[in-house]
């Protein structure tokens, strides 16, 4: 009797830690920007944050999507993928009509008598088909129709390769790395910028708890081979952020110009 309730608890306390497990695989990827899109409403300033990290997860999740028509992986991470793809347009949304308010206020200061009506900012659209503006377009409508034209074309070419089984391999190996490089545009941006000033540190801290909990998730549940390497790679690149976390603050970099008028506004933290 006794070790049948022994084995009742052992089984609910698995279930649990089962539970908790895929709770935290389905939203915690979302969490690491939260503080970031708090920071970036609070301060009105989103130039301390790469969009092209939103880029890179709609990109990556789309596909893995994708790979799961050719190859059957866990739902909850299928969850995650359609969770992260909406908040990566949540936090588009933002940047995009923050950095236009900055740039129709830099207008504004530009003029003397200060009418609105002389006020004019360039608009940027994605059927323009400019290389040069891409993913720098003035509304957030115009992010929506680059994600379904991408979505559209990707989803036709694996439906008629779907049979392929290199083709499905690849768009699997494809999906993951591109999450892998997750932080290479922050790594980027820093980089330019000589400073990591307007980025969340939060942000960055939970990316490396959440990417080495996913990583060891992968290891565990026997995931494809493509997403624990991947994943692997991506903690890497976390910690190389952090490196520069560490170096531009024990040793400033003098900002780049286009930087400077954004010094007094851009406190993430």
């Amino acid at each position: 009797m006794e070790d049948e309730v022994f084995d009742q608890i052992v089984y609910v306390f698995n279930q649990l830690v089962s539970w908790i497990a895929t709770g935290a695989m389905v939203f915690g990827g979302v969490v690491p920007y939260v503080p970031q899109y708090r920071d970036i409403r609070r301060t009105q300033n989103a130039e301390g944050f790469s969009t092209y990290v939103c880029l890179v997860l709609l990109v990556a999740n789309i596909l893995r999507i994708l790979f799961r028509f050719g190859r059957y992986f866990e739902t909850p991470l299928l969850w995650q993928s359609i969770i992260m793809i909406v908040t990566m347009l949540i936090m588009l949304n933002l940047c995009t009509s923050v950095r236009m308010a900055t740039e129709l206020n830099t207008k504004r200061r530009s003029f003397t008598d200060g009418k609105d009506e002389e006020i004019k900012i360039a608009k940027r659209l994605f059927l323009d088909f400019d290389l040069n503006y891409f993913w720098s377009w003035s509304h957030f409508v115009d992010y929506l129709q680059c994600v379904l034209t991408f979505t559209l074309l990707a989803a036709y070419i694996t439906y008629l390769l779907l049979d392929s089984a290199l083709f499905v391999e690849t768009l699997g190996f494809l999906a993951v790395f591109t999450e892998a490089m997750l932080g290479t545009p922050q790594l980027y941006c820093n980089y330019q910028n000589k400073s990591t000033e307007g980025m969340s540190i939060k942000m960055v801290l939970m990316w490396t708890s959440g990417d080495t909990f996913k990583t060891g998730y992968f290891l565990l549940t026997q995931a494809p081979v493509q997403f624990w390497t991947c994943g692997l790679l991506q903690v890497g690149v976390d910690f190389a952020i952090l490196f520069q976390v560490y170096y531009y603050s024990r040793y400033p970099q003098k900002p780049v110009s286009h930087m400077v008028s954004h010094t007094t506004s851009a406190k993430a933290l």
